[in-house]
């Protein structure tokens, strides 16, 4: 599909958001599989093997010994940016997912990857990528990841040198970027953990829950009431699935562009609860195609949250500006970076 078409479609979608949404055909994501062989050991000679292996040692000592055991190369901001860039070209190609993309649920992936956080313990987060293991990768609130994992495992084999961790978070950052939302800063220097490192069940936001629930989860990453609510806004993308957190449909019109409708429909639309066979979730009155989930109404249920929803529902600029800001936050929460603050980069959109 010609990403010029691609790009002119979705401006005339974000110019027009408040037109009737017709919800794409949901499609079902391929799953990715991946196998391995190896030939046995051929039968021979033990003295043969005995002097080739004696050969081989020696040949490597003298090889190391003149030429320097192999260093990693010192990756630059090109190389990431071609990791960049091939994650945008899956992106603009693989229009098989909810709504004609999978860049809400990349940007799930990179958020419930960080999401795990705990200042306290100084435990979870981005680095590790332990959602790869079980019991993580079971966790409710993470059902449906795998679609954005194995979205992800093409460009891993193409460029072995990046972890996981990383991956996970460019991958988040590409999405909002292309779905034109703000640049996201991305520092790179995660590494990959081991099942021991999963993280435990229920540190992720319930989304059935209200306030309180809401600033024990973000209070406990280190975040405040402001960035709480510059946080939900990522609802402007994507939609919630019976299969997976048992919630149904988008929250806005225009579930693959960044915007702050969110906000903005959060205040006017009048909302009421469906009345459905499934949990307890709002819909709205005037076409009853558009969904809030309990925590999302509690935003401008409490006083000190929606004066930020006012905020954002009135200035896109400053949404924009504080949303980078969270994310950025959030995606570094934890990590162990060797690297300042300073050698964050700006990797451009395909579209710049």
């Amino acid at each position: 599909m010609a990403s010029v078409s691609r790009q002119f479609a979705r401006s005339a979608i974000r110019a027009s958001t408040r037109r009737a949404f017709i919800a794409a055909p949901r499609q079902t994501a391929q799953q990715g599989r991946r196998f391995y062989s190896s030939e046995a050991p051929k039968k021979g000679s033990s003295s043969l093997l005995y002097l080739t292996g004696a050969a081989a040692v020696l040949g490597g000592g003298y090889f190391f010994y003149n030429q320097g055991a192999a260093e990693p190369k010192e990756r630059t901001q090109a190389d990431y940016q071609a990791v960049y860039n091939e994650i945008a070209n899956r992106l603009e190609e693989k229009d098989d997912y909810d709504d004609g993309s999978y860049g809400p649920v990349l940007l799930r992936l990179a958020w419930h990857a960080s999401g795990t956080y705990d200042k306290e313990t100084g435990t979870g987060g981005s680095n590790g990528a332990t959602m790869r293991f079980n019991p993580e990768s079971g966790h409710g609130a993470n059902a449906g990841l795998k679609t954005a994992r194995d979205f992800l495992e093409p460009v891993k084999a193409k460029f072995p040198w990046i972890s996981y961790s990383d991956l996970w978070i460019l991958g988040g950052v590409c999405a909002v970027q292309e779905m034109q939302g703000p640049i996201i800063p991305f520092r790179p220097g995660r590494t990959d953990g081991q099942a021991a490192a999963c993280t435990p069940d229920g540190r992720l936001p319930d989304a059935s829950q209200g306030p309180k629930h809401l600033r024990d989860i973000f209070y406990r990453m280190g975040f405040n009431d402001q960035e709480i609510v510059a946080l939900a806004g990522a609802h402007a993308l994507g939609r919630c699935h019976t299969s997976r957190s048992g919630f149904d449909g988008p929250w806005t019109f225009s579930p693959t562009v960044m915007t702050n409708d969110f906000y903005t429909l959060l205040l006017d639309e009048k909302w009421q609860q469906r009345k459905w066979n499934g949990p307890m979730q709002y819909e709205n009155k005037s076409s009853k195609s558009l969904m809030m989930l309990p925590t999302d109404l509690s935003l401008i249920q409490d006083k000190s949250f929606r004066k930020h929803v006012e905020a954002y529902a009135k200035d896109n600029e400053l949404f924009f500006k504080d949303f980078s800001s969270v994310c950025l936050k959030l995606f570094e929460l934890g990590v162990p970076f060797t690297s300042s603050s300073s050698e964050r980069m700006v990797l451009k959109p395909t579209s710049a």
